[in-house]
């Protein structure tokens, strides 16, 4: 079985699907990082020079790639749900589960506030409410895709072996 991890950037994603991989002795995707050693660029870089239609027709092509892989947990990027087909994609792919990390706007603000320099969809935000406003208006669009996934938990407030605990008990 291969699980993708969707939600927003700062639920969770790299970090509780490390340790998920883990605990299950699963391989780890990074799938942005998976797309940057296949571009040879960051993703910051290929919307820079080739465009975000080049990046997104291109980020399919990926997922396509990797969707067929075995024992394999996937951080997916938090944009990849909601462009082309692939929220379908992950839905009726044999042998995945796709599995929603969700957080509520002020988490997941003061999870990236500190390390937003480092993203660049938000590194020109410079105090919380403007971030926690930006946050809710990216998570009204695209909180319809992730809730489509198999599974969806909270992590707010709780610590990774939380969050890893209960994903196995709903998993298996």
């Amino acid at each position: 079985m291969t699980l993708f991890l969707v939600g927003y950037m700062g639920s969770g994603k790299s970090v509780i699907g490390k340790k998920l991989a883990e605990v299950l002795n699963y391989t780890y995707l990074d799938f942005d990082e998976f797309i940057e050693d296949n571009e040879n660029a960051t993703i910051a870089a290929i919307f820079e020079t080739k465009g975000e239609i080049y990046f997104r027709k291109a980020e399919a092509n990926y997922l396509d790639e990797v969707i067929g892989l075995e024992h394999t947990i996937i951080a997916l990027g938090g944009g990849t749900p909601c462009y082309g087909n692939n929220m379908e994609k992950l839905l009726h792919s044999n042998n995945t589960q796709s599995i929603y990390l969700k957080a509520i706007i002020p988490t997941l603000s003061a999870r990236l506030y500190k390390e937003r320099v480092k993203r660049p969809l938000i590194s020109h935000i410079e105090s919380i409410a403007e971030l926690n406003e930006f946050i809710g208006k990216h998570l009204f669009e695209r909180a319809p895709f992730y809730e489509q996934a198999h599974l969806s938990i909270k992590t707010d407030n709780k610590s990774v072996n939380e969050v890893v605990e209960e994903l196995v008990a709903q998993l298996f």
